[in-house]
């Protein structure tokens, strides 16, 4: 622990200016010996660049990276300023705290400032003690002891102790999962992590813990359900709070990073691959707006606004984010959404506005204090979510201003993009024709940021420091973002070396992409259907463009979810027929609408249910709602007339459920005119699978639904924080199930496709595959990846595989094979 001693403390000082300030701290630090003293103009030359304001009356000032050989030991100084200095226009600073960092010693000191941040009155009592001890012990003190109470003082009787797990610790995405849950419950609950108490319905609170991998939590519940509280939210962290591992976005074969002549900026590679292009600085334009107000009530209603119109403009971010690359990127926009329904983030603004100040004057400091707690934590990742807190308080902010000065336009040719940062929200915008790769002086490769440019397939370098920023427009550089470089002068050989690099590289990438349009054959002459899941008319061009050979998948529940009204028939149609257009000729399996109790369908009156999953869901709910049913089936059959669709119902169970739905649909079709069209049905329950022979004389395809029926096998519900891990759709008893059905089918000269997810895994695509299945409906950018899976084997291996994975005893045997 790094040691703070007396004669690094200056109390009761006036000083005139911010710099005078600085040199005061600077000098203490000389004079005990920390630093040489020509790190002082360091100092000053960093707060040149950046503001060290922390927030609350407390500023950091500390020297350049490039001058630590001035340090002689790490350390800090403190220069106590009742009256207070003006630091930049509108802060001012009481305390100013020195930092010489040689090494990360200085973290926990920064960590406890952090806490200071939020006790006004630990504030106030150091910015007027005549006790240098008194600054030293609330400095310095350990992580174990107390901040100011007892140990037990904001605890509750009610508690478990759990490890947290997850590779990156308590951050952004396991800990909106914790708050969401938490929030189900009536009780109060607080999470203690150290001498620290946490709302635990409060994204900001939680993260401002600074819980790393394998660190233990105290989760405490009070209140009417506390102990069903604590049951849900133990299984939920011992699951895991459904973090993920980020999917694989780099090649299938990785170059090395290129090893040029040229001078290199060395900075930490963010995304894989190798930009050329000329350089384009990227400024964010400054938002404008007053410190005061003469209405608190009226700001207070202005804020409310700008926070709904930034929620909904994240909602449209996270739709775009998930429809370009999927679930575990746009899960960042949902906890964005989070962190605005933050009740102390709006408790704190509020609580600044009266008497006199702007709501946006009182939101910036409020966001900006949460912003500077988080990054001043040891954790990287834990502190790269500092980026996350102030993309959404900018969000809000823009709607607060009374004016925003026009920024960098995004360019409309190939460039390598440079700036001093980048929130998620500006990188989820680019294009990766017009950015071809960015670099920035801040950052880390665990940010947001650097996420989502891994997913858009965009080669980034970050933390290469402030010199990329004075680069000369339009100059043509180099990015490796391999190796973590920027080349800002290359010489024609390096640029003929680059050039041939990045040919290898997209040669190797596109492997996949080159013979997605070519049929899954494996290598001794068998075929497999590789088709789609979609949920939207978007989706059927995209599954098209990815190699999909249709559609074994059509969730028709977008049609109506999240409306007041059920869609019309015409509505209905017209969205079916824009994605037979799409589809040209490939087929389109539409599965009629499965909803249940646990979908919010106010218009529908649904019964809340016990147990939603074994009640009235699917072809039950069509039979209860029989115009509705109706309607969607004329549709269907009007679609029909003029593309390749065929039906398919869900959650059959018996016999009487698939006649009842055929007598119906074959009721509407003879009303509308309507074509023959293909009848099929979903097999996801016990009795659709024993019943499977039956089943089989009187549809023409199954479609098997692993993640529904490994649920109804395994008795685990696939959405339980606890289980779901544990309902895997590769459980030799599905595994059994699946190879019962495909016989049953078999012997009745019908086909079997599997829409569940273990189809998108190459594994799971294999032994299904060797199972007997026809048809694979599959994420769609999983399809190149599972037809190429596919074509590398023969049909004889795969065979071998599903009987050796047929005599596994448990899931875990089988994927080890």
């Amino acid at each position: 622990m790094i040691q703070l001693g007396l004669r690094n403390v200056g109390l009761n000082v006036e000083v005139s200016s911010k710099e005078e300030a600085i040199r005061k701290a600077g000098r203490l630090l000389a004079e005990s010996e920390h630093i040489q003293s020509e790190y002082i103009e360091s100092m000053m030359a960093r707060e040149a660049t950046a503001n060290t304001f922390l927030g609350n009356g407390i500023a950091i000032p500390h020297g350049l990276p490039k001058d630590r050989d001035l340090i002689l030991k790490t350390g800090i100084s403190v220069v106590q300023i009742p009256h207070g200095v003006e630091w930049n226009p509108g802060e001012r600073v009481h305390l100013v705290v020195g930092i010489a960092a040689k090494s990360d010693e200085h973290l926990q000191i920064l960590t406890n400032l952090t806490h200071v941040l939020d006790d006004p009155a630990t504030i106030d009592r150091l910015t007027r003690t005549n006790n240098p001890d008194e600054i030293i012990e609330r400095l310095t003190r350990g992580s174990s002891s107390d901040s100011g109470g007892s140990e037990a003082e904001g605890d509750f009787d009610q508690f478990v102790d759990l490890p947290i797990l997850g590779k990156a610790g308590l951050h952004a995405r396991p800990a909106t999962a914790f708050v969401n849950l938490a929030k189900s419950f009536e009780s109060d609950v607080r999470v203690r992590y150290r001498d620290q108490v946490a709302n635990g319905k409060s994204l900001m609170s939680l993260l401002k813990l600074g819980v790393e991998e394998g660190q233990t939590i105290r989760v405490m519940a009070q209140g009417a359900d506390a102990a069903e509280a604590l049951r849900s939210l133990q299984a939920a962290v011992e699951a895991g709070l459904e973090e993920e591992e980020e999917p694989a976005q780099t090649p299938l074969i990785t170059l090395p990073a290129l090893d040029l002549e040229g001078e290199a900026i060395s900075g930490v590679s963010a995304s894989p691959g190798i930009a050329i292009a000329p350089f384009y600085p990227y400024r964010r334009g400054r938002i404008q707006f007053s410190e005061t107000a003469d209405d608190p009530e009226q700001e207070v209603i202005r804020l409310r606004h700008a926070i709904d119109q930034a929620r909904a403009e994240l909602q449209r971010l996270y739709d775009d984010m998930r429809q370009r690359s999927g679930e575990a990127q746009a899960a960042i926009f949902a906890a964005h959404q989070e962190l605005l329904d933050d009740p102390e983030l709006l408790e704190a603004t509020t609580a600044q506005i009266p008497p006199n100040h702007s709501a946006a004057w009182a939101w910036q400091r409020t966001y900006e204090d949460r912003a500077k707690s988080l990054a001043a934590l040891k954790d990287a990742v834990l502190a790269g979510r500092a980026a996350d807190v102030r993309d959404v308080g900018q969000r809000v902010l823009k709607y607060l201003a009374d004016h925003v000065e026009a920024g960098s336009d995004l360019p409309d040719h190939p460039v390598i993009l440079l700036a001093d940062d980048l929130t998620p929200s500006d990188t989820a915008g680019f294009d990766p024709v017009q950015i071809q790769g960015f670099c920035t002086a801040a950052g880390g490769a665990t940010s947001h940021t650097a996420i989502i440019a891994r997913s858009l397939n965009i080669p980034a370098v970050v933390g290469a420091g402030e010199a990329i920023l004075s680069l000369q427009e339009g100059t043509t550089g180099i990015l490796d973002g391999n190796g973590g470089k920027l080349y800002p002068h290359p010489n024609e050989a390096d640029l003929q070396r680059a050039q041939q690099a990045q040919t290898e590289q997209r040669a190797l990438q596109d492997v996949e992409q080159q013979t997605r349009f070519a049929p899954a054959l494996t290598t001794d002459g068998h075929r497999i259907e590789v088709v789609a899941n979609i949920g939207s008319p978007e989706e059927a061009e995209q599954a098209v463009q990815a190699g999909g050979e249709g559609v074994g998948l059509l969730r028709t529940e977008f049609l109506f979810l999240g409306r007041d009204q059920a869609p019309s028939e015409a509505e209905q149609q017209q969205a079916l027929q824009r994605m037979a257009q799409a589809l040209n000729g490939l087929p389109l399996i539409v599965r009629t609408l499965d909803i249940g109790g646990d979908k919010a369908v106010p218009y529908l009156n649904l019964a809340k249910e016990e147990n939603p999953f074994l009640g009235v869901r699917g072809i039950r709910l069509c039979f209860q709602q029989p115009d509705l049913f109706e309607a969607q089936l004329r549709a269907i059959y009007e679609a029909a007339k003029t593309g390749y669709l065929r039906i398919m119902f869900p959650m059959i169970a018996t016999l009487e459920d698939l006649r009842a739905a055929k007598t119906i649909a074959e009721s509407v079709r003879n009303t509308v005119n309507g074509p023959p069209v293909e009848i099929g049905m979903m097999v996801e329950v016990p009795s659709a699978v024993l019943l499977a022979d039956q089943f089989a004389r009187e549809v023409d395809f199954f479609s098997i639904g692993t993640n529904d029926l490994t649920q109804y096998l395994l008795a685990m519900d696939r959405g339980h924080p606890a289980l779901a891990k544990q309902a895997d759709g590769l459980h030799p008893t599905v595994l059994r199930a699946i190879a019962h059905t495909v016989e049953a089918a078999k012997a009745a000269g019908k086909w079997v496709g599997v829409c569940g997810g273990v189809a998108s895994e190459s594994l799971g695509a294999m032994i299904l595959s060797g199972l007997g299945v026809a048809e694979l409906s599959v994420s769609i950018p999983s399809i190149p990846t599972v037809k190429a899976a596919l074509r590398r084997q023969s049909f004889a291996q795969m065979q071998r595989l599903a009987r050796r994975a047929l005599q596994c005893a448990t899931a875990a045997e089988v994927r080890s094979l």
